[in-house]
């Protein structure tokens, strides 16, 4: 009754877009649809225009909506889970690992949250309810529970006939791990170890003791650091009293690795994590208002400071001719520098005991380029407009914007990371008007000085 209900919405829905797909080919499009992977599934969805998108995933079954919710961008997940009462949502994470079900759920509203955990049943509820209490950015909010765990003091031979009693290991286990009675956490024993160990040894004699747990507590970019730098596939959550509560696995690393590069290279551009290719106009231009709004406030300010040399650039006409020049340069060097810095950031390198060295680095690549770059814009102006005058009023212009973009892209993303503010979303627009404001403001001060 309930599929047959679900195959009537299928073709309602398809009735009211007959023009964009032909009747003829839709079973063997949902053939086609069904036969994929998940994540092709979802790549597919994602990759078509927002009408067709909407059909697509209608199309999947109902077995496969669970894995293909998991595998599309936040802001697409939103929207079919906005459309889902809770059993049908339910019956989507059933199957599905407790921190890919906890993903989901975190996209709900707070009010549906509980109706959806009512409809699980009580082991998977427990195992969700048990992540939630965490934040989603944390090592608990991406840990997993679906644990494989052994006592120190049974012998190896023990553990491969425990283990052949499963009918499948959690995806991902390259490892067991060793606690005792109370669940403290002590080590690992490696499956290699396991394999290869003599069966009459004991677990506590080939179990691995220097592996570091992570705190449930950590943040999410700190876990996909320590996952980058010992090469790990799989490790261990621990609560405050060093008790096992999970396991990170890599794929779910991986996740956070995409995510935080998306965010810094959206961010640089002002834009929200929820945009992508085919995000619809009445989403992507409210958020992109926000950010030209803020861009034109600051262009504004960086124009008044072009208003305080009126008189002399009607004196000079060249230096309305050169004065982009001078902007321009300066917010290209300090973009290179804050992106540098922030990459910094966000992979763990930047700390308060290496800032100072950074901070030497970029001042003399500044000065450098500086040097380099006011010789070649200094004997083109003098050469263009036959006065060296000019040429040395534009080559210090030049020298003091670049050196002071060395400058504030170094600085500029830890103060704002200090008080709490996104270096990434907001550090190019600062930038930006620092270098205009003082490209502009040494450029047509010098101007006014000499010509005066």
């Amino acid at each position: 009754m309930q599929a047959s209900v679900v195959e009537a919405d299928k073709l309602t829905l398809l009735t009211q877009y007959a023009g964009l797909i032909d009747f003829s080919t839709i079973n063997q499009l949902r053939h086609i649809l069904n036969n994929l992977a998940p994540a092709e599934i979802a790549h597919h969805i994602e990759s078509a225009p927002p009408k067709i998108r909407r059909i697509l995933w209608e199309l999947v079954d109902d077995d496969l909506d669970g894995e293909v919710l998991g595998e599309l961008s936040e802001g697409l997940r939103d929207e079919f889970l906005r459309g889902m009462d809770s059993a049908e949502l339910a019956a989507a994470m059933e199957g599905l690992d407790a921190d890919d079900v906890v993903d989901l759920l975190q996209q709900l509203p707070d009010r549906v949250i509980p109706r959806v955990l009512q409809a699980m049943d009580e082991q998977n509820r427990l195992r969700v309810e048990h992540i939630l209490r965490y934040a989603e950015d944390t090592a608990g909010g991406l840990m997993n529970t679906d644990t494989i765990t052994v006592r120190p003091d049974l012998s190896l031979d023990v553990i491969l006939r425990y283990l052949r009693r499963h009918e499948e290991l959690p995806r991902a286990t390259d490892a067991l791990f060793v606690v005792n009675r109370k669940d403290t956490f002590l080590g690992i024993l490696p499956i290699a170890k396991l394999l290869t160990s003599n069966p009459n040894l004991t677990v506590r004699e080939v179990m691995v003791t220097d592996v570091q747990p992570i705190p449930a507590t950590m943040p999410d970019t700190e876990v996909a650091q320590r996952f980058e730098r010992n090469d790990w596939i799989t490790a261990p959550v621990v609560d405050a009293d060093n008790k096992l509560l999970g396991r990170i696995t890599i794929d779910d690393v991986v996740d956070v690795i995409i995510d935080e590069a998306d965010h810094s290279l959206l961010g640089l551009a002002g834009l929200s994590d929820e945009e992508e290719t085919f995000t619809s106009v009445r989403r992507s231009a409210p958020r992109r208002a926000f950010w030209l709004g803020i861009n034109l406030f600051t262009a504004l300010v960086a124009s008044s400071v072009v208003g305080l040399f009126e008189a002399t650039l009607q004196q000079v006409v060249a230096l309305a001719i050169l004065m982009p020049i001078v902007a321009s340069m300066g917010g290209i060097a300090g973009s290179q520098t804050l992106t540098v810095v922030v990459r910094g950031m966000a992979l763990g390198h930047v700390n308060r005991n290496n800032l100072r060295w950074l901070f030497n680095k970029e001042f003399l690549i500044g000065a450098l380029n500086a040097m380099l770059w006011a010789l070649v814009i200094g004997g083109i102006a003098s050469f263009w407009f036959q006065d060296y005058h000019l040429g040395l009023i534009i080559a210090a212009a030049m020298m003091i914007n670049l050196v002071t973009a060395a400058v504030v892209g170094t600085l500029l993303p830890v103060s704002l990371k200090a008080i709490r503010i996104d270096p990434a979303l907001a550090g190019s627009v600062v930038l930006t008007t620092f270098t205009d404001v003082v490209g502009f403001f040494s450029f047509l001060g010098l101007a006014t000085l000499f010509y005066r």
